[in-house]
């Protein structure tokens, strides 16, 4: 923190006090000032020593009932062990806990995180989870600035209790003074240092004798399957639910590749729920999407997969009929997907699609529309989902954090940086990552563990397909498979963005919970 002279000062919270030093004055000597000022009195609400933390008191309605909650917005210091010159770092986290709970062991605490890498917890923060919500156009059209946000009355906030997580380097999660950033950024150290800010708040908190879940967005999925196995191992936390929001555990699903067509068949049904939406399948298609979607996923798991398996063994008349109907269920020419060799990857379909109106559709949300500069090129400038996104939920937290939560700092809230690249996927050299084996070992090891995944029909990061061929390849032994289940939303990867859906959203893990606990 700077004075109005530019010079630096420091700021001591804890032990009940708040002491804001001055230039040449011995922190220690203002530190043990403040302490005797404040005599033998304990704020109970203070962060223990160390820690930035600010703490609110608000209220909520949800289904016509009053909730009074308490808000901790702080950054945390955690210190992985065995790991003395880069296991240091200060963790940014949003915590909402219920008013007026006496045991502590029957009320469940979520620790919520999204993905990137290199993505903050904002998304299903201020999106789904929160007691504050961002509020977009339903009929996916870019919102006007400024932006708005209400009161969230489907947050999960009468369920559990929610604690949302910024891994370091993003939000104002930051690797302590004097210690690189860059190894945090890979998949083991990521899931560690996220693993020890969980025991440390459970701790620090006392919720061990608390039902402890989970709930991560797209990469937070892959952190949130290996994070269940790493919290069984090291810290013996065993989890009661998941909730795994555009599921990604498997990474052979989603990157097509010279030698790889698994993702070709599985984005698929994808690609015929976007044409579907944009009106460009023939009528009999388009009066129906699910059946639509239906026929898709037979013929991508039927012929089309065995069309691919064949190769180059396949003659030409096959692969003229495979072509059609492709052409068919995507709303593309015939003539594009056998010059694709009838494989057609997502980053040709968002430029394609609608390439004639010199039109592009979204990645995260292929509802979404965006206009390139050159319509004749390969791939597209921008995703226009991300940008509609992008702005407002950036404006509303950076509002929220100061205004609602009081929590004050001059540091840059990373939303969504690439400051994390190049990420370290040591742990799947010369392979996918693939964390679905942990989870399923996780799983295997705790029966109790229930796990639910939510769907966008319109997302082409993490197509809904994907996810099911996923769950069907974990090797989960049968008397397991009923502890997941999946939701299906007719939007993109945050499907939450769209007011109806997000309430269809907040019903399917009301239920969830329901079962993860009883």
């Amino acid at each position: 923190m700077a004075t109005p002279s530019g010079k630096d000062v420091q700021i001591i919270k804890g032990s009940g006090a708040v002491v804001v030093v001055q230039p040449g004055v011995d922190a220690g000597q203002a530190a043990r000032a403040a302490q005797a000022t404040a005599g033998e009195e304990k704020d109970a609400d203070a962060a223990p020593s160390g820690d930035e933390e600010q703490v609110t008191h608000h209220s909520l309605n949800i289904d016509g009932k009053p909730l009074a909650y308490t808000a901790r917005a702080g950054r945390m210091p955690i210190d992985i062990e065995d790991d003395e010159e880069t296991g240091k770092a200060h963790v940014f986290y949003v915590a909402y806990t219920l008013d007026g709970v006496e045991d502590p062991a029957t009320r469940p605490i979520t620790y919520c995180f999204n993905g990137g890498p290199g993505s903050s917890s904002v998304w299903l923060h201020l999106g789904a989870y929160g007691p504050r919500r961002v509020v977009l156009p339903d009929d996916a059209s870019q919102p006007k600035p400024p932006f708005t946000m209400v009161d969230n009355e489907h947050s999960l906030l009468d369920l559990t209790d929610l604690v949302f997580i910024d891994p370091v380097t993003t939000g104002f999660s930051r690797a302590a003074e004097g210690v690189e950033d860059k190894p945090f950024h890979g998949v083991d150290a990521d899931v560690r240092s996220v693993g020890e800010f969980i025991r440390l708040y459970t701790t620090r908190h006392n919720r061990w004798a608390s039902p402890k879940l989970l709930s991560g967005e797209s990469y937070g999925t892959t952190r949130a399957a290996a994070l269940a196995g790493h919290l069984q191992d090291r810290h013996g936390i065993f989890l009661n639910g998941i909730a795994l929001v555009s599921m990604v555990l498997d990474f052979s699903t989603i990157l097509p590749y010279v030698g790889n067509d698994v993702p070709y068949p599985l984005f698929l049904p994808t690609y015929t729920a976007t044409a579907w939406y944009h009106g460009l399948l023939d009528e009999d298609r388009q009066a129906d999407l699910r059946a639509t979607l239906d026929e898709a996923e037979a013929f991508a798991d039927g012929e089309y997969a065995a069309a691919l398996l064949a190769g180059d063994r396949m003659d030409a008349q096959a692969a003229a009929r495979i072509a059609e109907r492709l052409a068919d269920l995507t709303g593309l020419s015939t003539d594009f997907i056998q010059r694709c060799n009838l494989r057609v990857g997502p980053g040709r379909f968002f430029k394609e699609l609608r390439r004639d109106e010199r039109l592009t559709v979204g990645r995260l949300d292929s509802r979404y529309v965006g206009r390139d500069r050159d319509a004749a090129g390969e791939s597209i400038e921008f995703d226009p989902s991300m940008h509609a996104i992008l702005g407002p939920y950036t404006a509303a937290f950076n509002d929220h954090v100061r205004r609602t939560l009081e929590f004050e700092s001059d540091l840059h809230y990373e939303i969504l940086t690439g400051r994390v690249h190049p990420w370290s996927f040591d742990e799947a050299k010369n392979r996918f990552l693939n964390v679905a084996e942990t989870l399923r070992s996780a799983m295997s090891r705790n029966p109790h563990l229930k796990v639910h995944i939510a769907n966008g029909y319109y997302d082409l990061a993490t197509p809904y397909h994907a996810s099911a061929y996923t769950v069907a390849h974990l090797g989960l032994d049968p008397e397991l498979q009923g502890n997941i289940s999946q939701s299906f939303y007719e939007a993109g990867h945050m499907m939450y963005v769209h007011s109806e859906e997000l309430a269809r959203m907040k019903a399917a893990l009301a239920e969830f919970y329901g079962i993860a606990l009883s």
